[in-house]
C-alpha cells in the first residue's frame, strides 16, 4: 500500500495526545512503517518557530506574522520531514496541519482565506492528508479538560468565544470536503471515541487481500 499522510485536528482538550498514541498501536498492528510529527514543529527549525507561536508574551502578535510564522515552520517540516518520508513509503501522522491553519487563523483570527489557499498551494505543492481524523468537542468542555494540564499557552489564553470560531472554522472545512474526513465526537467515554477512531481507519484503510 501507498504511504499515507493521516492528520489529527481538533480545539483545546479534545485528547489528540491520547488518541493519536491509539492510532500509533493500531499502525504497528499493521506493521506499518510510519512516523509520527506535528505542528507547529516536527524538526529543530520548527520547533524553534513553535515555541515563539505559543510562548505567553507582553507584545501583541499580528495575525499576519502569526500566519506567516505558522507557513515557514510547514514548509521546513514538509521538504525536511514529511515528503521525504512519504517517498520512501513511511506513512506520516501528524498532530495538526493545514486545516488548523484554515480554522485558528482563519476562522478565529477573522484572516483572509484566499491568502492562506494562496500560502498552502506554495508551501504544500499539492500534499493534502489522505485522513484527518477531526476530535469535535463542546468548547467549555475541551478548555475545562485542557486546564487540567497545567498552564495555558498564547492560544489556549483565548477567549470561549474565539475557540467557537475556530470549531466552526473546522466544521466548514469538514463541510467543503466531506470524503477526506472522519468526525470524531470527543465528547465521549475513550473507550468509545476510540472505537470510533478505529472504525475509520479501518474503513479508509481496509486490509489489502
Amino acid at each position: 500500500m501507498k504511504a499515507k499522510f493521516i492528520t489529527v485536528e481538533g480545539t483545546e482538550g479534545v485528547g489528540k495526545t491520547t488518541n493519536i498514541e491509539f492510532i500509533k498501536t493500531w499502525l504497528q498492528s499493521r506493521e506499518i512503517e510510519f512516523i509520527a510529527t506535528r505542528e507547529p514543529g516536527g524538526t529543530p527549525l520548527a520547533e524553534e518557530v513553535r515555541d515563539c507561536l505559543l510562548r505567553n508574551r507582553e507584545e501583541l502578535v499580528d495575525s499576519t506574522a502569526e500566519l506567516l510564522l505558522v507557513f515557514a515552520a510547514r514548509a521546513q517540516h514538509i521538504n525536511t520531514l514529511i515528503r521525504p518520508a512519504l517517498e520512501r513509503g513511511i506513512w506520516v501522522l501528524c498532530d495538526r496541519f493545514t486545516d488548523a491553519t484554515f480554522a485558528y487563523q482563519g476562522a478565529g483570527r477573522g484572516l483572509d482565506k484566499n491568502l492562506i489557499t494562496l500560502l498552502e498551494n506554495e508551501v504544500q505543492k499539492g500534499l493534502h492528508p489522505d485522513l484527518t481524523l477531526y476530535l469535535d468537542i463542546d468548547i467549555e468542555l475541551g478548555l475545562e479538560r485542557a486546564s487540567l494540564r497545567g498552564e495555558f499557552d498564547r492560544f489556549e489564553k483565548e477567549q470561549v468565544s474565539f475557540f467557537e470560531k475556530v470549531r466552526e472554522g473546522y466544521k466548514e472545512r469538514v463541510a467543503q470536503n466531506p470524503s477526506r474526513y472522519a468526525v470524531i465526537e470527543a465528547g465521549q467515554a475513550l473507550q468509545e471515541v476510540q472505537i470510533d477512531i478505529k472504525q475509520a481507519l479501518e474503513k479508509w484503510f481496509p486490509l489489502e487481500k
